[in-house]
């Protein structure tokens, strides 16, 4: 695991942790916030551009993707590596924007052109094709929304002042629609 990471503007994020076998297509494209943890033989592809905020911790095995070839490699058929990258039709390209303090279970698979809100739980496996709304805890593919993540938090802040105090620091923000 390494710790510290500069992202493409020469900022400097000394708690974020990465794992050394994490994998960056386009890492010019990719932006991740502080605190952030990557673990073990994930994939982030920032083609068409990620951002990870704060606090997010990603699994081991999971795919972020901002491109699609699906469509190119059929059209092109034994050209496809003749043509370059952005110049290619139906090579479709979209960003993908993580929210503060998601969590990402271990396989997940996040396609082009998804935002997660801040306080998302995807489940381990889940393939995540569209948005996801702050707080959603969502499973499967297709990916159904099977709960909120507050519901669980509230468990552990409720007798612990300081967890409530930090909790809040960024939780009420997104609730009450104030961003920090």
């Amino acid at each position: 695991m390494l710790w510290g990471y500069y992202d493409p503007s020469g900022a400097w994020r000394p708690r974020t942790r990465i794992s050394d076998s994490v994998f960056f297509y386009h890492p010019e494209k990719i932006f991740i916030e502080d605190n952030v943890f990557v673990w073990h033989y994930s994939i982030l592809d920032g083609t068409g551009g990620l951002r990870i905020d704060k606090g997010t911790q990603i699994g081991a095995w999971v795919g972020i993707f901002t491109h699609s070839s699906h469509i190119a490699i059929r059209v092109y058929g034994e050209h496809y590596t003749e043509v370059a990258e952005y110049e290619k039709a139906a090579f479709l390209v979209a960003p993908v924007n993580i929210g503060r303090y998601v969590f990402i279970g271990a396989g997940a698979k996040i396609l082009p052109g998804v935002t997660i809100g801040d306080g998302a739980l995807i489940s381990a496996g889940t393939i995540v094709n569209k948005d996801i709304a702050p707080f959603d805890i969502v499973a499967g593919n297709p990916f159904l929304v099977i709960g909120d993540t507050r519901s669980i938090d509230r468990e552990f802040i409720r007798s612990d002042n300081n967890l409530l105090k930090w909790y809040n620091e960024w939780a009420e923000n997104v609730i009450t629609g104030r961003e920090k």
